[in-house]
């Protein structure tokens, strides 16, 4: 068995080859996948969980991410991260163990990178401007993936709720020839953004419709529960919508909500990463109008990762 850092996982799961590997295993995908979410006992704090995301794929792996989600960890003297876990492979054809990794550092590299391929499909290929909401653990995958995808992008702002922790990240960031700056404002920074990126915990919105660029492209990583948003109704009415997984983001605010005010049905939503993979629909078209990918995540997206990243160990690389 196979046991692989942090530091390794990052080292081995570049964003284009992952990427990459990601556009493949959703081509012909076959799987079975599932989620259970414990909460801590006896009245303890709602919003703590542990959560195991079990996925089986046919002539592939069996997996399941092992996560437990403490939101206090980053504001505590310890600073450890929110969102801890390991990652755990079976071999397919006789049960065996095959793997254990490091589950955060998977999972950072999954969501920007599953993050990138909505964009690689969805935004402009002029576009030069990113904006990304939240100063979190991921916001800085979000950036060098983005980048990876599209690499003319000149300028990124990053937005955050407290303004200096945003100005610490964008200090933090270099990438060549692209300029990395804090955004004061938030409604100044959405009219100018090609690509709009929101990885928040937030249940108000913060993205608002009326405000984007004609052409741009918005992408959402949080809000995975039905109590969360991240854009308003104005966002939902006005853009095409994509999301990752068709089961996987029935929980999601954006989408719960707005099925519930009847702003959209599920039909609405014109295709997912399966469809676009596959060619079975059509991705970005040039023009002035807006498209929204909700990254919903699943256990799927984490074993195709966990794959890949068994693929290049295995290799040496």
């Amino acid at each position: 068995m196979q046991m692989i850092s942090g530091e390794d996982v990052h080292r081995l799961l570049g964003y284009p080859s992952l990427v990459a590997a990601l556009k493949t295993a959703h081509r012909n995908p076959v799987y079975s996948a599932g989620e259970a979410i414990l909460s801590e006992p006896a009245d303890g704090d709602p919003e703590r969980a542990f959560i195991t995301l079990p996925a089986w794929q046919k002539d592939g792996l069996i997996g399941v991410k092992l996560v437990t989600v403490f939101p206090g960890n980053p504001s505590e003297h310890s600073a450890r991260p929110a969102n801890q876990g390991l990652y755990v492979c079976f071999d397919p054809t006789n049960g065996t163990p095959t793997l254990v990794a490091d589950g955060t550092a998977l999972t950072l590299r999954k969501t920007a990178a599953d993050t990138a391929l909505g964009i690689d499909f969805l935004a402009s290929p002029d576009a030069r401007t990113l904006l990304v909401l939240g100063a979190g653990a991921l916001a800085p995958h979000v950036i060098e993936a983005a980048l990876a995808v599209r690499p003319d992008l000149v300028r990124v702002q990053i937005w955050n709720r407290t303004l200096e922790k945003a100005e610490r990240l964008a200090a933090s960031l270099t990438f060549d020839g692209v300029s990395i700056t804090a955004a004061a404002d938030l409604a100044d920074a959405l009219p100018i953004a090609d690509i709009v990126v929101s990885a928040t915990m937030a249940t108000e919105p913060l993205v608002r419709g009326a405000l984007l660029k004609p052409g741009s492209h918005v992408n959402l990583i949080g809000s995975w529960r039905p109590d969360m948003r991240e854009c308003d109704d104005d966002t939902i009415r006005r853009a095409e919508l994509y999301t990752d997984s068709r089961e996987a983001c029935r929980d999601c605010g954006e989408f719960f909500q707005s099925i519930e005010k009847g702003l959209m049905s599920w039909d609405d939503i014109k295709a997912d990463l399966f469809d676009l993979c596959r060619g079975d629909a059509t991705s970005y078209l040039s023009g002035d109008g807006v498209t929204l990918f909700k990254n919903a995540g699943g256990a799927h997206l984490d074993l195709f990762t966990a794959q890949e990243l068994l693929a290049r160990h295995s290799a040496g690389l």
